[in-house]
Parts: structure tokens; C-alpha cells; sequence
């Protein structure tokens, strides 16, 4: 299948993660995650990600001692378990064509390790996706999306593990099979360059379990194990099911020098080849020079078996999925200079750019040059899975959401993903809201940093009613997808284009 910028298949649609919104965490056979290991922590600040979603052995003890959803909000998610028929035909009011969620590993393989699969889970999934061709709307599965089971950390070393690749490739070719006649666009992965901001939610690694290990190491060679994983589930598809496209997902930051000083110019593009890195291993199939200059540096010596460079090989993405939110600055010294966050990634304030509630900077234009900067390096389609503001919505009386400043957000960005279609020669597959409904932070496992379409009546101690409420930006994204196949750029509030409107087959 070729991709255009005036693609007939051009996907608009919205995304999740099962940990984040599904609930329903011990039910039906579903084992213990490690998200199901991860609190909500008032106490610290919102911005500290890395003290918010830290982990060490005590605090896993402290999780399999509660059975309770209280303060485990990835446990209670917003019920999407049992309530994603309903949700899904609220969704399909927009005039959406596509989701993106993820499998949840523990609800197939309850320990990663099971001899057989939970049927239970296997056919939740199955009635999931039938549910959305009802509504003619196309599935796009993470098959792991920061919620491998607990078990794989508790009797293995995680994904530092090597065993943990056939664990995968089991429960990969299991859901791909159950999943096949419904599924034809698969991520392995999520965002697999965030093991390295933060390994336990990412591959289950807790840094006390390997006190005589250089943690650095440990954090790389299990990357290595992951890129393997995710090669073989690409060849399982190609080989099983041809018609099926599988594709990488990173975060992508887009990362400026602070000013014009060389020094920092240079330490911006050094930041950039870092985010570069991991894409670049799974669309080029092999590791970069640079990335394998770095490791020798760090002396971090990966241990490979005569397979995998050809694993790697072979197993090459189809497309190149991935987030994005905000953009930071970087400087090669920052010393009195105001530190932000994007995605949890660390720079320097752009003072150009304006912030969100919870310190990342908005950066629309980000995006384009974004999709410009990946599309010059791979020439692969490309695929929008994550784009959306995390802020604070007040629910009115009347049972109104007036979200104008995620209008504003997402009108923003969208608007620069059309211009970059008409002028800059970009293929791209679709673009996806994060998220649908409100659900719980990956970040910070709360509810209150809010990103859906749909609000949920439900607090960061887990008190609510679970009620849905149609918020003013679910209206909104429904008025854009009307349009079909002509979308006007005078649809949105932001001006300064020469392009008057843009032609987007996407019914």
C-alpha cells in the first residue's frame, strides 16, 4: 500500500493505553502488572516524574500487599473494561475511522511465562474489535504499551532477561492470530526509546534488583532484547500475514539549541541524534555508529547472539508511529537557566513558547519540522499516534467541559500537520488524539491532568461516578472530521498561511 498526502486511507482517529483507562485489573483471569505497582503520590510534586513513578523492591512488596483500587488508580483506570461498548459508540459520533489501543499483556499471558493464554482476555480483545468494525472503525494495536506482567520481574530480571524475547514473541503471535481477520496495523512497542527516562514502567527494571550490575548497562541491554522482540514480531507478520503493516514507535521531542552560541547548537544536535537513536535501529536495522561510539564511551558492552544482527535486519518497520506533545531547548551549560519538561524529557525554557499546566512547553510548529526532520531520514510513512494537552478540567453544573484551550492546542497542531502535507512533501499515515476518554497519566497516575475528549467523572483518589460528559473539544473534533474530504484551513482560529485549504481523503 503506497501513502499520499491525499490518501482515501488516511486515518483520523484517537488513542490509549490499556493501563491507563481500562480497569477491571484482577478480573477474568488478568494478572498483576507492573502498572498495577504504580501510585498516585499527592505528596510529590507533579513535575518530579522521576520521584513520582520511582520504584524499588519495598515499594512492589507494598503493592502485592494491597488488593485494594484505592490510590492504584491504573488499577480502576475509567472502567473502559466494562464499559467500552458504550464508549466506543460515543467515540464513533466524531466521525472518527481509527483507534489506537494497546493489549494488556497480564490480561493474555496473567504471568508472562503461562504455558497457554487466558481465552477470557483473548476474546475481550476479539469483541473490542469488533465492536469498532461495526462503526467501519480500523484498529492499531500496541502489543505493549508500559504494562508487562509483574511476575517477569519478580522470578526473571525483566527484559534484561533474554528469555523475555520468546515470552514476548508468544504473546505476540497469539494476539496477531486471534486478532488477524480484524487487525491489520500493529506497534510492537510503545515509545521504546523511554526505557531510558524510566525503566520500570517501560521494561520492569528496578535498579536495587541489581546492586552488582552497572544500572546503565543493565537499562541498554535490555533495549537490545526489546529491539529483538519487536524485529521478530515484524517477520511473524510479514511471513504469516502480508497484508499486515508493523511499525516503531518513539517519543519525539523536538530539541532547539538555547541560542545561537556553536556550543549550544552542537550540543542541540547531539541531543537530537540521541532521540534519532532508536528509530534509527529499528527502521535502518542495525545500531548507528554514533549510538555504538556512545555505548564504548560509557563502557556499556552489549552482549548479542549471532541472530540478532539479522534479526534486526529483517525485521525493519513498515512505518515510523510516534508522540508527540512539546519541544525544549537544550544548552551545553545551564546554569541559571530555567529548566522545563517535555514528555518527561529534561531542557531549558524556550521563552517563545508558552506552558502547560504540568511544565511542558506547547509547540506547534514543533510538529511540523518534526515530521519534516523524520520523513528526510527515513522516507517511511509516518504516523501521528499521540498528540494531545494534559490540563485541568472543570466539569459545570449543566454538565458542560469547556475546554477552549484544547481546542486551541489541537487546532493549532493539526493545522501545522496540513500545511506540512501540502508543502513539504511528507507521507503520513493519519494523526490520533491522546486521548479519548480523560484517563490516568502515564506520568504522574492521576486523572485530573485530563486529556480526553470525554470527560469522567472521577477524582485522583478514586471518588466519582464514573459518568461520561461530552466535553466542547469532542464537538469540535467532530465539526472537523465533517468536512470529509475537504478540511479548510479557515476552519481553524490560527491565521499566517499562504494555503487557503487542503484536501485529506479520509472517508
Amino acid at each position: 500500500m503506497k501513502y499520499y498526502h491525499t490518501n482515501t486511507n488516511f486515518l483520523w482517529g484517537v488513542a490509549t493505553a490499556a493501563n491507563q483507562v481500562e480497569g477491571g485489573w484482577n478480573e477474568d483471569g488478568k494478572g498483576m502488572s507492573i502498572a498495577d505497582c504504580l501510585r498516585y503520590r499527592p505528596q510529590i510534586d507533579i513535575r518530579d516524574y522521576k520521584s513520582v513513578n520511582s520504584m524499588d523492591s519495598e515499594e512492589i512488596k507494598r503493592a502485592l500487599r494491597d488488593n485494594s483500587t484505592k490510590g492504584w488508580a491504573k488499577r480502576h483506570g475509567v472502567d473502559f473494561y466494562h464499559n467500552y461498548r458504550e464508549d466506543i459508540r460515543q467515540l464513533a459520533e466524531t466521525g472518527i475511522n481509527t483507534y489506537r489501543f494497546s493489549i494488556a499483556w497480564s490480561r493474555i499471558f496473567p504471568n508472562g511465562d503461562d504455558s497457554k493464554p487466558n481465552k477470557a482476555g483473548l476474546d475481550y480483545y476479539l469483541n473490542l474489535v469488533k465492536e469498532l468494525a461495526k462503526y467501519d472503525i480500523e484498529p492499531v494495536v500496541t502489543l505493549s504499551h508500559y504494562e508487562m506482567p509483574l511476575n517477569l520481574v519478580l522470578n526473571y530480571d525483566a527484559w534484561y532477561d533474554r528469555k523475555l524475547i520468546s515470552f514476548f514473541e508468544k504473546f505476540a503471535d497469539t494476539v496477531i492470530d486471534y486478532l488477524h481477520e480484524y487487525v491489520k496495523y500493529w506497534i510492537p512497542i510503545n515509545e521504546i526509546d523511554s526505557i531510558i527516562r524510566h525503566p520500570f514502567s517501560s521494561a520492569g527494571l528496578v535498579e536495587d534488583r541489581f546492586q552488582n550490575k552497572n544500572f546503565s548497562n543493565v537499562i541498554y541491554q535490555s533495549m537490545h532484547h526489546q529491539f529483538v522482540a519487536a524485529a521478530r514480531v515484524v517477520q511473524y507478520c510479514h511471513n504469516n500475514y502480508p497484508n499486515m503493516k508493523v511499525g516503531c514507535m518513539v517519543t519525539r521531542t523536538m530539541v532547539y539549541p538555547y541560542n545561537s552560541d556553536p556550543q549550544n547548537v552542537l550540543q542541540a544536535s547531539k541531543v537530537m541524534r540521541d532521540v534519532y537513536a532508536f528509530s534509527d535501529i529499528q527502521v535502518r536495522g542495525k545500531y548507528p555508529n554514533f549510538l555504538l561510539k556512545q555505548l564504548e564511551e560509557k563502557n556499556i558492552r552489549l552482549k548479542m547472539e549471532s541472530t540478532d544482527e539479522e534479526d534486526l535486519k529483517k525485521g525493519s518497520a513498515d512505518f515510523v508511529a510516534f508522540s508527540y506533545y512539546s519541544s525544549v531547548c537544550t544548552a551545553y551549560d545551564v546554569t541559571g537557566l530555567k529548566v522545563t519538561k517535555a514528555n518527561r524529557t529534561m531542557g531549558v525554557y524556550n521563552k517563545y513558547l508558552p506552558e502547560s499546566d504540568w511544565g511542558w512547553q506547547i509547540d506547534p510548529i514543533g510538529l511540523r519540522l518534526s515530521l519534516i526532520d523524520l520523513y528526510d531520514r527515513y522516507q517511511k510513512p509516518l504516523f501521528i499516534v499521540e498528540n494531545g494537552l494534559g490540563a485541568v478540567d472543570e466539569l459545570a453544573s449543566d454538565g458542560s467541559v469547556h475546554d477552549d484551550y484544547r481546542i486551541d492546542y489541537l487546532s493549532k497542531h493539526i493545522k501545522q500537520m496540513l500545511i506540512s502535507l501540502t508543502q513539504d512533501g511528507i507521507e503520513l499515515m493519519g494523526y490520533c488524539i491522546w486521548g479519548t476518554t480523560d484517563m490516568i497519566s502515564a506520568s504522574s497516575n492521576q486523572i485530573s491532568k485530563r486529556y480526553g475528549l470525554i470527560y469522567v467523572d472521577l477524582d485522583d483518589e478514586g471518588n466519582g461516578s464514573y459518568k461520561r460528559y461530552k466535553k466542547d473539544s469532542f464537538y469540535w473534533y467532530k465539526k472537523l472530521l465533517s468536512f470529509g474530504s475537504e478540511i479548510p484551513f479557515s476552519f481553524f482560529k490560527t491565521t499566517n498561511v499562504s494555503v487557503e485549504e487542503v484536501s485529506l481523503k479520509i472517508r
